[in-house]
């Protein structure tokens, strides 16, 4: 029968596990006995007790471990949560500080300039690679017309081409039909800047003899009145000296990255400003020889520009 099938083996070992510390705490009651076995027997018992006491403690203390390492994991996914919220707090601060230092910038250069001008946002970006131009959020309802200046507080940007009557497109300097009056401010020489249709310009008709190198500001020249005279266009970057040519073909890279253009002004009217003059009271940021301006990023803008003669139309 099954039960008869008994694991002696098993069972003498459970009986010697069980009578062992009974034997123990009787041979204390009974010291006065001196039992040949009860020496050995009293140092297995110690021997089992011991092993039982530090496994339970090593038991309390593996699970001690375990519950305190999931209250760290829970603090510090809390403690995460926190940070990745500060951190969000403190992004949002600093584009808040950015955002009132460009526009304080922005009011100050309206309110202290005499010329007449009308803000407006960058809303369109030409995609077509062989021109250049943006959309502005304003348009004829708002007085713009046909071939005003358009800039911003750190230089030209180009004029209104195409007004409608609550948008315009406005042709930057950069564009191959676009071509300004320009100056060379050390050396007062006039020439024109032409578009390439890339990130870049030439100045045109600029005699060889005149002394250009590179990181020479270049500025408008003001004809008209289109634009405030001797407001910052660009830098030399290049001077090409051809052996039969009367000319110089001077590169010139803009002030200020078109690509990164938010906010604009239109020039009404320009008011015979001018920016080559230390009584002018409205300054623009200051470009240093060849370097683009300081400004960060988000509030830098293009330099000012004047226009000779464009097409109505592309």
């Amino acid at each position: 029968m099954n039960f008869l099938n008994i694991n002696f083996k098993k069972a003498l070992i459970i009986i010697l596990m069980i009578s062992l510390p009974l034997i123990s705490i009787n041979m204390e009651q009974k010291k006065i006995q001196n039992i040949w076995f009860a020496q050995p027997l009293s140092y297995i018992a110690e021997g089992f007790q011991s092993l039982f006491s530090s496994l339970s403690l090593g038991v309390k203390s593996t699970t001690a471990e375990y519950v305190n390492l999931l209250n760290i994991k829970k603090e510090n996914a809390r403690l995460k949560t926190e940070l990745s919220e500060m951190k969000t707090k403190l992004n949002l601060f600093n584009e808040n500080v950015i955002e009132n230092e460009r526009l304080k910038t922005i009011l100050d250069f309206q309110k202290n300039t005499k010329m007449t001008l009308v803000p407006a946002q960058v809303i369109g970006r030409d995609l077509l690679p062989d021109h250049k131009t943006i959309t502005i959020n304003k348009g004829t309802k708002h007085g713009l017309k046909h071939l005003q200046a358009v800039l911003t507080v750190s230089g030209a940007v180009g004029y209104v081409f195409k007004p409608n009557e609550k948008t315009s497109h406005v042709m930057l300097i950069t564009d191959r039909y676009s071509v300004v009056d320009a100056v060379i401010q050390k050396t007062r020489a006039h020439g024109i800047l032409e578009g390439t249709s890339k990130e870049s310009g030439i100045l045109q008709y600029i005699d060889r003899t005149e002394d250009v190198k590179a990181g020479d500001l270049i500025v408008t020249g003001g004809i008209d009145n289109i634009f405030p005279k001797g407001f910052p266009l660009g830098v030399v970057t290049d001077v090409e000296r051809k052996t039969k040519s009367a000319t110089l073909a001077v590169d010139i890279k803009p002030i200020v990255d078109s690509n990164k253009i938010e906010e604009v002004f239109v020039v009404l009217n320009a008011a015979n400003e001018d920016f080559s003059t230390p009584t002018s009271p409205t300054e623009p940021i200051p470009v240093t020889s060849g370097t683009v301006n300081t400004l960060p990023e988000s509030v830098q803008t293009t330099p000012p520009t004047h226009t000779t003669s464009k097409p109505e139309r592309r």
